[in-house]
């Protein structure tokens, strides 16, 4: 009779090493978010890949360069479709930036769900520097891309910023200054979704303003966030994608 061997070995797979590196900041992507940054380790990484040391190692010398590499993936994401914007020979900078917005704003609705889950635990404090990185790496390529349309704006004559760059970073700090808002106004959108909309319009017709001012443009050239029809559809669609757990808890307040 033949030897069969030993049937309950684990075969290995043999895969392409960025199949491996993806799996890898996959899994680490989601311990960061559920566990949060400081709390897993790279042993917790190793361990739910089932991968061995060597392996982890020959794509990564430490957490902190999962921590790189996922914020450069969310990086990379936002430049994709900046990319796509600049291939369109036929928008002029208004258009370009308005529509880079647009993008923005249907890919979030798209999105609720997964955005919910991963901006509620993003945002809680054990995932400061997780959160921190991710948008520093975030910004990094927006800045010179957005500094870009602007350029383009000015010699085209629609825009007057006088300096592109400080231009795109004043609008960037802009859109992060709202974070505290958008929070507050979220939780507010789970008993009332009329208060919490008037809280975002307010802002975002005050950054409008703005934005508006420091391109050189008249009234009513940058469109932040759409009409308000936009704004409470995602705040309906946000409420609908809270958990279950998170629906009773809420319920039994």
């Amino acid at each position: 009779m033949a030897d069969t061997g030993d049937t309950s070995r684990k075969v290995r797979v043999l895969k392409a090493p960025a199949v491996r590196r993806a799996e890898l900041l996959d899994c680490a992507q989601g311990l960061f978010l559920t566990r949060g940054y400081e709390q897993t380790t790279v042993n917790d990484v190793i361990a739910a890949t089932g991968l061995s040391k060597g392996a982890f190692y020959h794509h990564f010398r430490a957490k902190e360069d999962l921590l790189e590499a996922i914020a450069d993936r969310f990086a990379r994401e936002s430049l994709g479709v900046i990319q796509q914007l600049q291939s369109d020979p036929q928008l002029d900078a208004l258009q370009r930036f308005n529509r880079l917005l647009s993008l923005s704003r249907e890919w979030k609705r798209g999105h609720i769900a997964e955005l919910r889950a991963m901006f509620t635990t993003l945002l809680a404090p054990e995932n400061a520097v997780l959160y921190q990185r991710i948008l520093e790496a975030v910004f990094k390529v927006l800045s010179p891309a957005l500094a870009e349309i602007i350029a383009q704006g000015e010699a085209e004559g629609g825009f007057d910023a006088g300096d592109p760059a400080l231009a795109a970073e004043v609008l960037l700090g802009l859109a992060n200054g709202r974070r505290a808002l958008v929070i507050a106004a979220l939780d507010r959108a789970e008993t009332d979704i009329d208060a919490a909309m008037s809280m975002i319009i307010g802002r975002i017709r005050a950054e409008e303003a703005i934005a508006d001012r420091v391109l050189g443009l008249k009234a009513g050239g940058v469109d932040l966030f759409g009409p308000p029809e936009v704004v409470r559809a995602m705040l309906v669609d946000w409420k609908g994608a809270a958990p279950a757990a998170e629906s009773r808890r809420r319920s039994a307040e």
